[in-house]
């Protein structure tokens, strides 16, 4: 048994042999004093941990999203320009492997339609580039939508609610629904897409669009009228408009249906067309003339020779004798050119029961007021303006723009004379169409014409909660004095027609 002086001998030399930097068994047992850039986590029991801070907790959670969201736009990026990348080529190998048949005149549309569908099924399957299904769609619509149709904007063409497209730019397209305007999901690759767009549209009625002739007016097919406008003139790019026709022309049932005219008030139109009186039909940009001109012509007796003359044929009549007349611009050398007043002056030779002109704007006001002052009554036409009284004004100005030096009596006089009636229509801030006036010319009272509404729309009761206008077109209970006139052309009107009270 070792004495005490033995054992503290014993614990001096394990004292001695221990390391400077080995730590003391009993610190171990005591907790680590916290550092001043840690949080401080209180234990909640023997088997705590020390937790990370919130604001590094908050720097993953934020960091984590953000960069999946950005590798997701990345990868979206890249998947597009590969598509765009495979449409180009597959574009070019279609012209090339198609050539001239894409403008074979001869070619039935059908048969070009399935040509082209064939050989671009042909051109994908042979491409070395994977393809999913939905993008093998999407590619054969868009590329034949470019091909047989007008690029991006053609599906807006198909769709019934659209009623207006406008480009203002090759990646900013418009679109007009149910009166109101709205941005489009659409946009073309660049201004070389844009304008080869215009001038397939411009090119099949024999037109063109340069820089030395940068504005154009044109048609589809199906009749909606275009404009195009292109640089120097578009500052921002080329521009292009296209105000679409419906397949089935709107009939005079529609527009009693969409509120732009009563049914007493389209009874008195037929009788006032059928009893072959003059009328012009006047409104606003946007307003709906040539709807209501193509509906007030559809009153016109299937047994009269009927001639149209317009800037872009445009008027869809279903009588059986009808002659339609073109304008045409210049050629590339400044000659060619035929006006609407040229072809006025040779529809007087053609043996017209009605002339219809789809819009006066210039000196072939003149030549239209001499039409209707030799015998060719029951002829319709339309003009620009913001009233009945502004549409004589302008009459007036275009009859001077065709530099006679006639007084102003003289033109208000072959004015009173030769227009019976004005149909005046207006657009609505909702995007509704209603004609707002239908105005007989009397006669000159001393050096103004007299004019007398017959039926004017009354907006007293407003508009509703969604802003739609609740008016409606009322009669004045005002007779026209030019009944005894249908009365001649064997046309009765019922004079309770005009009753103020009337719905």
């Amino acid at each position: 048994m070792s004495t005490l002086s033995d054992r503290l001998e014993a614990a001096r030399r394990e004292a001695q042999g221990r390391h400077a930097g080995d730590p003391d068994p009993s610190d171990l047992a005591r907790p680590a004093a916290p550092r001043a850039t840690e949080d401080v986590v209180p234990a909640a029991g023997p088997a705590a941990t020390v937790a990370p801070g919130p604001m590094a907790q908050r720097t993953a959670v934020v960091a984590a999203p953000d960069n999946r969201a950005a590798q997701r736009r990345v990868l979206a990026s890249q998947e597009t320009d590969r598509i765009e990348e495979l449409k180009a080529s597959v574009h070019a190998e279609l012209l090339r492997e198609l050539g001239p048949h894409l403008y074979d005149a001869e070619m039935d549309q059908s048969e070009l339609d399935q040509r082209v569908r064939t050989v671009l099924a042909e051109v994908l399957g042979a491409q070395d580039r994977p393809l999913s299904n939905s993008d093998r769609v999407r590619v054969t619509q868009e590329i034949s939508d470019d091909i047989l149709g007008y690029g991006p904007i053609d599906p807006y063409l198909r769709d019934s609610e659209v009623s207006e497209v406008m480009v203002n730019g090759y990646n900013d397209v418009w679109l007009e629904k149910n009166g109101r305007l709205q941005k489009a999901e659409a946009h073309f690759a660049d201004e070389a897409h844009l304008r080869r767009t215009i001038d397939k549209i411009v090119s099949r009625i024999g037109r063109r669009v340069d820089e030395s002739s940068p504005m154009v007016d044109a048609r589809l097919p199906d009749g909606s009228r275009v404009n195009a406008i292109v640089p120097p003139l578009a500052i921002d790019g080329s521009a292009l408009t296209i105000r679409k026709f419906a397949t089935d022309p709107l009939t005079v049932d529609d527009l009693i249906a969409f509120g732009s005219l009563s049914p007493q008030t389209a009874d008195f139109l037929s009788a006032c067309v059928r009893g072959r009186l003059n009328i012009i039909v006047s409104g606003g940009t946007g307003a709906g003339k040539t709807t209501t001109l193509n509906v007030l012509s559809s009153f016109i007796p299937s047994d009269e020779r009927i001639v149209t003359i317009e800037d872009a044929a445009e008027l869809q009549l279903h009588q059986d004798h009808v002659v339609r007349l073109e304008s045409r611009p210049a050629n590339i050398e400044g000659k060619g050119a035929v006006t609407i007043r040229d072809l006025v002056k040779n529809s007087l030779r053609m043996r017209p029961d009605r002339i219809v002109v789809g819009e006066v704007r210039d000196a072939s006001a003149l030549d239209m007021l001499q039409a209707m002052n030799t015998g060719h009554d029951g002829s319709i036409c339309t003009l620009h303006s913001n009233g009945p009284r502004d549409t004589l004004a302008r009459m007036e100005t275009m009859v001077l723009m065709a530099g006679m030096d006639l007084p102003i009596r003289a033109i208000r006089e072959q004015v009173a004379s030769a227009v019976d009636l004005i149909v005046h229509q207006s657009r609505f801030k909702d995007g509704s169409r209603r004609i707002t006036h239908i105005t007989e010319v009397e006669r000159m009272e001393g050096d103004v014409i007299t004019l007398q509404d017959v039926f004017v729309f009354d907006n007293s009761p407003g508009f509703d909660e969604n802003g739609k206008v609740l008016g409606r077109l009322r009669g004045t209970g005002l007779r026209p004095k030019f009944i005894e006139k249908l009365a001649y052309a064997n046309v009765a009107v019922d004079p309770a027609v005009f009753r103020m009270d009337l719905q």
